[in-house]
């Protein structure tokens, strides 16, 4: 699978180091890039991270938009200017900048979470919070859509 899956919860050592879940490096791997492309999430305490399809959309965003305008601009700075590509060494791991962590409010441990052709890294509590809240907006959706559905004679929406 070439997605990035699953969330794990990691110690950072005294260094500053972090082991990349295996799964997320065979991604990154296949993805083409040598190492994490890496910036704070522009509308979450996280920072948003990924291979190279993740900088191909972003260049692709940027280069959508008028040239020389202050669109434009202000994305590039938003999405390059703040961004590191972090290096793995060879047993895995990485050091994210202080930069870095003090957008995301990390310390001592790091939650990486899988969002297909991305993933975030969050401080743990800070992403339980977070979870907590999408699962409810997700909860609601659903009623949402499933009453919009049945309100049209189509299937059913999802079931609880």
């Amino acid at each position: 699978m070439d997605q990035f899956v699953s969330t794990f919860t990691n110690k950072i050592d005294t260094k500053g180091r972090v082991s990349i879940p295996a799964s997320f490096r065979t991604v990154l791997a296949k993805d083409g890039l040598e190492g994490i492309y890496c910036y704070p999430s522009l509308d979450a305490p996280a920072l948003d991270a990924g291979g190279q399809r993740l900088l191909n959309k972003i260049n692709a965003l940027v280069e959508d938009l008028a040239p020389y305008s202050d669109e434009r601009d202000q994305l590039a700075t938003a999405l390059f200017g703040t961004s590191e590509i972090l290096s793995i060494d060879q047993d895995g791991r990485t050091i994210l900048p202080e930069r870095l962590r003090e957008h995301a409010g990390i310390t001592n441990q790091i939650t990486f979470v899988g969002l297909g052709e991305k993933f975030q890294l969050w401080e743990p509590k800070r992403f339980e919070t977070y979870q907590a809240e999408a699962r409810q907006k997700v909860r609601d959706l659903r009623k949402l859509l499933g009453a919009g559905r049945r309100d049209r004679g189509g299937p059913e929406g999802a079931r609880e």
